[in-house]
């Protein structure tokens, strides 16, 4: 079993950037559907 030490730690690179940005870009597709849906709405046909 490896024992890291503080320095090592702190050059450990996460994801966090990654899931930030996909957070964002989730929320704005969601605004852009919901405009796109209010204002073009598609109506079922069966």
């Amino acid at each position: 079993m490896a024992i890291i030490n503080d320095i090592e730690l702190n050059q450990i690179y996460g994801g966090s950037k990654v899931v930030v940005g996909g957070i964002i870009i989730g929320i704005i597709t969601f605004i852009i559907g919901l405009i796109d849906g209010y204002m073009r709405p598609l109506s079922c046909n069966e």
